[in-house]
């Protein structure tokens, strides 16, 4: 395994960056602490916010940590479609008794900001979602003592990422909760169920490229963990395990819905956000997802008010519930705990497959 990243944590297990809250420091400081690599999520955050965090998280841990960042994304929507998801979202906004948002907020997540911030005060390692950036940047980071990992949803993303001077690359199965990490939005995908599973992915990838990947998608067991690094992986992501410890900072109602049978499958949807994200199927994504245009992040910024008033009435129907394939599968248990059980579960996994199999070994 390369040492451009295996030199930071004790287990090959790194907590994702999940936008929205959930990725606090207190989680990302319980899984660094316990040997894995712990992340926050600057996405939605402001520049000082995020610096904040980042200032706190410190404070809790010694370890080596990351920061995720959203790449600035290109304003292509269609202006009219936009307008039209605005009216059909007008009953919700009824309902909630809350405004929709302005579509026009901006798209580029204060990146320059927040780059020159890291650059300035650097961390362990930086991570991007949504893209890739140039060389100049990966460059300005490796001369900071910075590590820096892509995600990657395809083999030419990878590549990309290699050939601009990232350190590694966390490829992202179709599994995977939370927003596809793809770099460009293509709508005709959704109709051609574009999208390889993270085996398959992962198998692709590492035939493409030479630094380390990190395997991300629905995973939730060591077991899965070990077939991964079997696979060529570095390391495995996981972001639904870890969402529903008590260090997340993710909504009380959403952690419950985990688990919870009323919730029973994940579908990818642009409901919330324009962009296709895996969440836990509710009224919301039902009544609203067929409709939704290819518009990020104009619609985050539309839904984003409804989202947070339906947190705040108690209703999971009306929340963006962000959760991979193995939902199913969530231990609500400190994250320390969970990492040493992940790690557990992993050398049982490999220790099994090591054991000899009926016959003779001569």
């Amino acid at each position: 395994m390369s040492s451009a990243l295996t030199d930071l944590f004790r287990y090959p297990i790194v907590q994702a960056p999940m936008a929205g809250g959930a990725s606090c420091p207190k989680l990302a400081a319980a899984v660094s602490d316990a040997g894995g690599l712990g992340f926050l999520a600057a996405g939605y955050k402001t520049s000082e916010a995020m610096y904040q965090e980042i200032k706190q998280l410190r404070g809790l841990t010694d370890r080596p940590f990351g920061v995720n960042l959203f790449m600035p994304q290109p304003l292509t929507a269609d202006p009219a479609a936009v307008e039209v998801y605005k009216e059909q979202l007008a009953g919700e906004a009824s309902w909630y008794e809350t405004p929709l948002g302005d579509p026009d907020s901006g798209g580029d997540d204060a990146y320059e900001v927040k780059l020159a911030i890291l650059l300035d005060d650097p961390v362990p390692v930086v991570s991007f979602t949504f893209g890739c950036p140039s060389r100049a940047v990966f460059d300005a980071f490796a001369k900071a003592g910075t590590r820096t990992v892509v995600t990657v949803t395809s083999p030419a993303e990878a590549q990309a990422a290699q050939w601009a001077g990232a350190d590694a690359v966390c490829v992202q199965g179709i599994e995977a909760g939370g927003h596809q990490g793809t770099h460009r939005d293509d709508p005709q995908a959704d109709c051609t169920g574009a999208g390889l599973g993270l085996l398959s992915l992962l198998t692709t990838v590492r035939e493409t490229v030479q630094i380390p990947v990190i395997a991300a998608g629905g995973l939730m067991r060591g077991a899965q963990i070990a077939a991964v690094l079997a696979a060529g992986a570095t390391a495995a992501q996981l972001g639904t395990a870890f969402l529903v410890c008590s260090e997340s900072g993710a909504h009380a109602l959403h952690k419950r819905a985990m688990t919870d049978p009323l919730f029973g499958r994940t579908e990818l949807t642009r409901a919330f956000s324009g962009r296709p994200a895996r969440g836990l199927v509710n009224r919301f994504m039902r009544e609203h997802g067929p409709y939704a245009p290819a518009a990020y992040p104009q619609v985050h910024h539309l839904t984003s008010g409804l989202r947070k008033a339906a947190a705040k009435a108690g209703d999971p129907q009306g929340m963006a519930l962000w959760a991979g394939q193995g939902h199913r599968l969530a231990r609500e248990m400190p994250a320390a705990r969970l990492v040493e059980v992940l790690a557990a579960e992993l050398d049982q996994a490999v220790a099994t497959v090591a054991q000899p199999r009926g016959g003779v070994v001569s």
